[in-house]
């Protein structure tokens, strides 16, 4: 009876096969991901700040906890992430706890750097067309560039050519 499980060792197998085409399949997408690398920078830190956004907040009805405390519910508490981490910070919603205050340092400092991401992909937008300019520009001199070489290239197997020939003329006695 023994024998018979045995074969149940294969599955540890397949199971490993499983694994090796889930990498496989997750390089595919990375590289699919990685080929304009702007939108998935940019998508990946809107996650995060999500993230971050929605933690924050879970922690802040974790934290305000005093009687006195404006955030209850969890509205409020979105609320008041969402105003941090874009950094408007209305002031109607704020911590009285020190640890509240902690995760609102961190959801400013998030908020700040989001915002900078956001700008600098905006600001990329606009200098793109004139990178594509400049490229085609450096493709068109390597081109000429490659052409110039290949014909200095002919003219010096010409010139070499020539020079046999008057060189092998000159060495012909005269009759």
């Amino acid at each position: 009876m023994l024998d018979a499980f045995r074969v149940g060792r294969l599955a540890r197998v397949i199971r490993v096969f499983r694994l090796l085409r889930a990498i496989r399949s997750s390089k595919h997408i990375m590289s699919f991901l990685m080929r304009n690398q702007r939108a998935p920078s940019l998508l990946s830190v809107l996650t995060i700040s999500l993230l971050f956004m929605v933690s924050g907040a879970i922690a802040m009805l974790q934290f305000e906890t005093t009687v006195d405390a404006n955030i209850k519910s969890p509205a409020d508490a979105l609320w008041w992430a969402f105003t941090t981490i874009t950094t408007v910070g209305y002031g109607d919603k704020y911590p009285m706890t020190h640890e509240g205050r902690l995760v609102a340092a961190v959801l400013m400092t998030i908020g700040v750097g989001v915002f900078g991401t956001f700008t600098g992909f905006v600001a990329s937008l606009f200098v793109d067309p004139e990178l594509k300019q400049e490229e085609l520009e450096i493709q068109r001199l390597t081109q000429a560039v490659h052409s110039l070489s290949s014909q200095i290239a002919s003219l010096e197997a010409r010139l070499l050519d020539h020079q046999e020939t008057t060189a092998t003329k000159s060495s012909l006695p005269i009759p």
